[in-house]
């Protein structure tokens, strides 16, 4: 088996041999629309789908389809428009968002004339007319490719692959780069001329297909009235599935791995319980109710199960760590650091009435007090959150995919509320105390002394055992080490924090975790801030609310730590009850 780690060209990956699952199906429902907006989360196979229509309707590869296709249903029978048209295809993760708008402007421009040379190179025996490059302005070269292209019987697929991408770049940069944004898509801008010109040459059937991807519609909602003819597909139930990986899909390719390295059966359950848990989660539509895998992630990890037999040792593909550019950017958002300490918390969901698909970057980043639901929609549209059902009333339910996402959100926050390297290290090394040597005081002293600090500088509302349980979680979580199953179900009934030892990493001498939280407001206790630093661990065991609490902690761990010990062999299993008063202090019991 070979697996196109970072290999997005569909006839390399097709005559070469590579694991590819077979999206050809659906280029029949493509065909259907003439200009489609398609949008999908960063590194979910957008570029392998452009490469797939490019190799099936470009002219010049007519004599090549039987060798592309024919190993695909859709190469026995194909539609009749297959090696119909010239391609032309636009990349503007190309572009350069760098220095001012009139460096971006040129880049732009100058992205769009090479592409226009390529053309000319490759469609040369096709075309009888010149087509002319203005070095300064592209959209006059485009202008002249349609002029030739009119001499010709055939007309031009569009493909244009992260049409937001630099754009997205610039907005996301530093927060004094929106006047930049704002030069791009205002009515004079690149952006909006292009797709204006765009418009224009569909109205002469000169590009008579358009297919453009991207992550949001930010930036097409700030374009559309040059460009509204674009009919949106992403959110539709049948395209669910067109970039990303299902169950079954998966499954196949862990049992041939599992055959060629001579694994048990059980490993199998093993390795598709982990990707599962890191990878799946995906739904783009509320129509659809089958999750899909995010193909980058899971190819990473099949790639190096393959080629080793062993998982790989971290969960996250470094790749993906780029991602963490976008959660500063929410942390910049009005109630940014809210939102994301919010989606932190294990088995979160938020409901929203309905996703925004129109919204520009004025209603985003202008108004301190725009509805939730065009931030949370943002999220969404970035891979931050995914669909999670309707509720009884039609609503859409918001969740986070998996946990790697949640894993991203995990390292913003540490570096959120211990901005100092030195900090986090310690941290880090109380964290290393406990599931090391089983010893919980370092890390409740380091939460006592610098998280609960920050806790109550910043007046958190949510002040309750999950604002304790996340504190917790952002220095114990370790994917090389465990699977954080965090909030693992248990008979219909769910355990607060469990960290449950890789199977691959049962070598090492840790122990599985299992931790229930309990607050109690300085209320309850009937104290004051003051006085509560001022009791002995003991003292803390004599108030009435403290023993209460800590005795419902026990009786859950009791029955999750029982139930978790039938459900995994060989577990080493720690169970401890942590009780907070306040942002004061800790109580913690080994059971």
């Amino acid at each position: 088996m070979k697996f196109p780690y970072g290999i997005s060209d569909f006839r390399k990956i097709s005559i070469q041999g590579y694991f590819y699952c077979d999206r050809t199906g659906y280029i029949p429902l493509i065909e259907k629309g003439n200009y489609l907006l398609f949008l999908r989360p960063r590194r979910f196979g957008k570029s392998l789908l452009l490469s797939m229509l490019a190799n099936y309707y470009d002219v010049a590869k007519k004599d090549e389809f039987n060798k592309i296709f024919g190993k695909f249903p859709i190469g026995r029978n194909p539609t009749l428009l297959h090696n119909s048209y010239f391609i032309l295809w636009l990349d503007f993760s190309w572009v350069d968002p760098s220095g001012t708008a009139h460096d971006i402007k040129k880049a732009f421009h100058d992205h769009i004339n090479a592409c226009i040379k390529d053309f000319i190179i490759y469609y040369d025996k096709y075309l009888d007319t010149n087509i002319q490059v203005d070095h300064q302005n592209a959209l006059n070269s485009l202008k002249s490719l349609g002029s030739a292209v009119r001499m010709t019987p055939y007309p031009v697929y569009l493909l244009i692959d992260e049409y937001d991408n630099f754009a997205n770049e610039v907005m996301m940069g530093v927060r004094k780069k929106e006047n930049i944004y704002e030069a791009l898509v205002h009515e004079e801008g690149p952006l909006k001329t292009f797709f204006k010109s765009l418009k224009s040459l569909t109205n002469e059937s000169l590009f008579e297909r358009i297919f453009i991807t991207g992550v949001s519609p930010v930036v097409m909602s700030d374009i559309t009235c040059g460009f509204n003819i674009a009919e949106n597909i992403y959110l539709e139930g049948n395209f669910n599935e067109l970039c990303g990986f299902s169950e079954k899909e998966i499954q196949d390719a862990i049992k041939m791995i599992v055959e060629k390295c001579q694994l048990k059966e059980t490993d199998s359950t093993n390795v598709l319980n982990m990707m599962r848990t890191y990878y799946n989660g995906y739904i783009f539509s509320p129509e659809a109710n089958k999750q899909v895998y995010n193909p980058t992630l899971a190819i990473y990890f099949l790639e190096k199960f393959y080629d080793s037999c062993k998982y790989p040792r971290k969960m996250l593909d470094a790749n993906l760590a780029a991602d963490q550019a976008k959660l500063r950017y929410i942390a910049e958002m009005p109630k940014g650091n809210q939102i994301l300490m919010d989606i932190a918390k294990d088995d979160y969901s938020i409901v929203i009435s309905d996703l925004a698909d129109r919204f520009g970057i004025n209603q985003m980043l202008s108004d301190n007090s725009k509805d939730m639901a065009f931030i949370l929609s943002f999220l969404y549209y970035f891979g931050v959150l995914t669909m999670g059902g309707q509720t009884e009333l039609g609503k859409l339910i918001l969740k986070v995919p998996n946990l790697v996402t949640q894993g991203l959100y995990v390292e913003r926050i540490r570096e959120m509320l211990l901005p100092e390297p030195m900090e986090r290290d310690d941290g880090i090394w109380a964290a290393e105390q406990l599931y090391e040597k089983g010893e919980m005081s370092p890390l409740c002293e380091f939460i006592e002394q610098r998280f609960f600090k920050v806790f109550k500088n910043r007046d958190y509302r949510w002040a309750n055992e999950l604002t304790v349980k996340t504190a917790f979680l952002t220095l114990l979580y370790n994917d090389i080490l465990y699977i954080m199953d965090s909030e693992i179900e248990v008979e219909r009934s769910y355990s607060d924090l469990t960290m449950i030892i890789r199977p691959d990493m049962r070598k090492f001498n840790v122990f599985d975790i299992l931790i229930e939280f309990k607050f109690v407001s300085l209320k309850q206790a009937n104290l004051t801030g003051k006085k509560a630093k001022e009791l002995r661990l003991d003292d803390l065991r004599k108030i009435s609310s403290m023993r209460t609490n800590m005795k419902d902690a026990k009786k859950q761990l009791a029955f999750y730590g029982d139930k978790l010990e039938g459900k995994y062999k060989d577990l080493r299993l720690r169970r401890y009850g942590v009780v907070s008063l306040g942002f004061e202090r800790l109580l913690w019991e080994e059971v």
